[in-house]
């Protein structure tokens, strides 16, 4: 795997961690009527599959 391609995970790992975050602040907001459950597991697979590309970038990708 090349350095760019290690970058790129990691882009894509630190834009989901950015996407969990907006998603657990909508899901506070009372107009959003989002089921109970659902804002947590969303936002929970995108920090698991976020933190799984970081480790792959970090690993193999010779990023960082």
């Amino acid at each position: 795997m090349t350095h760019h391609t290690g970058r790129r995970l990691a882009e894509l790992g630190f834009l989901l961690v950015l996407f969990a975050g907006l998603w657990f602040a909508a899901a506070e907001i009372p107009q959003f009527s989002f089921a109970s459950g659902r804002r947590s597991i969303v936002a929970g697979l995108a920090l698991a599959v976020a933190g799984l590309l970081l480790i792959i970038a970090i690993h193999w990708g010779k990023f960082g």
